[in-house]
Formats: C-alpha cells, structure tokens, sequence
C-alpha cells in the first residue's frame, strides 16, 4: 500500500480543527473561508484511509484515531518550525557532530578543559572521542571515520597529506622508578642513563619522536638498550614502576601519578657521578654534533578537505586556546 503524502499546510489544518472543535472557528484562525477546510480535512482522511473527526450538524468531534494522532503532529509540527533555526546553526556549526582522535598526552590536562568548555560553547555539536595513537588515526582518516585527531610527533613532523594546527609544545622528561640512585637528584644529566635498560613506545606510533630519541643516543656513540616496547604511556610508566627500565616521557605525562615512579627534567648532556662520567659528559657538552634534548609537539589535524562547519568551530575555538600559534 502507498503511504499517504501530507504537507505541514494540511498538518496544521488538522491541528486547527481538533483544537477548536469547529470548522467556522478553525477556518477564521487559518485566515481562510469553511468550505475548502471542510475539503482538505476530507481529502486528508482519505489518504490516510481513516475517519479523523465526527461530525454532526450540532458538533464535532475527534476520532479515537484523530486523538492519537493529535499529540505527535502537534510535536511534528514545532520540529518543523524549528528546522530553519537547526538549519542556520548548523551552518554555523552550532549544531552537527564531530568525531574527534586524541592521543592519551592531551588527555591528562588540555582535552578534558577543551572538551567542557566547546560543549558549553556549542552544546548541540556531538563531540565523539576517539583514543588512538597516531599510526591508527591515520588510518581511521583514510577510512574517513574521523574528522580531526591531536596527534603526538616531533615538532613540524605532523601527517603531510593533513592540515594541522600546532597546539602545543613540551620536552621530554626521564620517568624512574623511585628506588633508583638518581631518583633524588633534581635534574638528571643524559650521559647518566646511556646505559640505562629504555622503555620506549614502538616507532610506528610515533616516529619522528621514536626516531629524535635514538638519534641523541647515536650522537653520544650509543644504542639505546631496548628492553620493553609499549603502545601507551600509562603502560610505559607502569613497566618502569616494575623495574624494566626508565623511560623518556613528554611531560604532560607527569600529571599521571604512579606512587613507586617518579619523573625528572633532564639536560642533554649533565655532569655524571664518577670521574670516567664526567669526562665524558663535558666532552660531549663542548661537541656541536650533539643534539638537544628533544621537544614532543601536539598538533590539531584534520583532512584538507574542510566540509564540517562543526569541525571549523573546534579548529577556531582550540586555535583561540592553543599554547603555540
């Protein structure tokens, strides 16, 4: 059987009528005369294929199916004169959805600020999070199951195929587990844990960041002594408590509390605790080949293609509050 097509017109007629239990009435408040409402409210029921009224000559009255029907066109009726305003705000990006990768470094501190404040701002957007490495990001996007990610990388090494928004800059710091001799010292100098077991994430994750740590090794003449890879860094703090070895972090990880681990800013290349060390750190100090210690940046990415108001509302409001331009 072929459903009946009513317009919002005949919706309302219908509305009209039921409320005031008269065609005259009904008519005047439609700003039309009684006989062409009389007509469409019987062309009405016959598309629907049943009785929406009774009418005598005394009075008129709803149908049992008339008085179900009631409530649900009176809320069709209020969606759809709010379809312009959605339509407008959803233009603007008030309204949509946004399906949103973040690496866990973001979650400790910026995300969940960003997150409360974008929902007050917008709180018709339907922000979905994604928690995804880098290396999984890349290939939700390819699948187009994601509209921007925060992603984790050295600085000025995000994705090329996607355009990005640097929203912040921080260096690596030395988790250790508490027991460790330098656990007490308030800086820990690189030469001091070249030889130290690592635990490092693998490099498909990160790789410009994976491949910058390995370079300073390679610069003092050293290879890292890989004991454990892990995929997230509260896995990678946790190994260290258990002893595996110490690990470099960015520092926002530091907001993740792991009694038995502590965390140490380091220099690139700090006084050692024998005499042999401390040859061999002020030697490489005075060496120009030998890098810093490196930076981790966060970027805002999203394909270049922008066709999401919503997401351009995210990329401006996290760009009014990102630490770097």
């Amino acid at each position: 059987m072929k459903e009946a097509i009513i317009d919002v017109r005949a919706w309302r007629q219908f509305v009209a009528v039921a409320e005031e239990l008269h065609f005259g009435r009904a008519a005047l408040r439609l700003h039309m005369t009684q006989p062409p409402l009389t007509q469409a409210i019987a062309q009405m029921e016959r598309s629907l294929g049943v009785m929406l009224f009774d009418r005598t000559r005394r009075r008129v009255a709803l149908t049992p199916a008339g008085e179900a029907l009631l409530p649900d066109v009176r809320d069709f009726l209020e969606r759809a004169l709010a379809l312009p305003a959605r339509a407008r705000a959803a233009a603007a990006g008030e309204v949509g959805r946004m399906r949103l990768g973040f690496v866990s470094t973001i979650g400790f501190e910026r995300l969940p600020q960003w997150v409360r404040d974008f929902r007050l701002l917008c709180p018709q957007v339907a922000l979905e999070l994604v928690e995804a490495t880098g290396d999984v990001q890349r290939e939700l996007f390819s699948r187009g199951e994601l509209d921007a990610g925060l992603m984790l990388h050295s600085p000025g090494f995000a994705p090329p195929e996607l355009a990005r928004l640097a929203v912040a800059q921080e260096p690596l710091v030395l988790a250790l587990p508490a027991h460790h001799p330098l656990a007490l010292a308030p800086r820990v100098g690189f030469a001091d844990v070249l030889a130290e077991p690592l635990v490092i994430f693998p490099r498909r994750i990160v790789p410009s960041l994976h491949d910058a740590v390995f370079a300073l090794y390679h610069a003092a003449g050293r290879v890292p002594v890989v004991a454990q890879e892990a995929i997230q860094m509260q896995t990678i703090v946790n190994l260290v408590w258990g002893g595996l070895g110490v690990a470099w972090v960015p520092e926002s990880v530091t907001q993740f509390r792991r009694e038995g681990v502590v965390y140490r800013a380091a220099d690139a290349f700090g006084p050692a605790p024998d005499a042999v060390g401390k040859a061999r750190s002020k030697a490489a100090a005075k060496s120009p080949a030998t890098p810093p210690l490196p930076l981790c940046e966060t970027s805002l990415v999203w394909p270049a293609a922008l066709n999401n108001p919503a997401l351009e509302r995210f990329i401006a409001f996290v760009q009014e509050r990102s630490a770097v331009a």
